[in-house]
């Protein structure tokens, strides 16, 4: 399931993709237009900026703007981002393995069924973008 903090992630930027070709956003305009608590999207903005998605411009004209092309940027890498593990379990992950906690089996048949899922989401994921969230 995707945190709260992925949702508005997700809503944020589909908003900047809608704008990107008019310049900087600012934070207050995001906040209101997707109904995202605005503290909570400071920093959520703040992570897509320093993991350079986004940037930003401060003063008259000033808000955030793509850094790298939306189309560049897959659904992916900011679950991956914002919530971490796409894996429903820290042992099918491919970026954040982790051996299971308590598993006293040698070979766990839920393990493989979530290695079909994992795969499945990922065959989506890495290939929609943030482009394809444009309203």
């Amino acid at each position: 399931m995707l945190s709260k903090k992925s949702q508005y992630a997700f809503r944020a930027l589909s908003y900047l993709v809608g704008k990107r070709n008019e310049g900087p956003v600012l934070i207050s305009e995001i906040s209101k237009q997707r109904n995202i608590p605005l503290k909570f999207l400071e920093n959520i903005l703040l992570q897509l900026k320093k993991s350079e998605i986004l940037d930003s411009k401060k003063g008259k004209g000033g808000g955030y703007f793509f850094k790298i092309n939306p189309k560049d940027v897959t659904l992916a890498k900011i679950i991956r981002l914002v919530n971490g593990p796409i894996a429903l379990l820290p042992c099918v992950s491919l970026n954040f393995y982790k051996k299971c906690e308590n598993c006293s089996e040698d070979h766990c048949s839920l393990h493989d069924v979530l290695i079909e899922v994992r795969d499945a989401s990922l065959r989506i994921l890495e290939t929609k973008t943030l482009l394809d969230l444009a309203d």
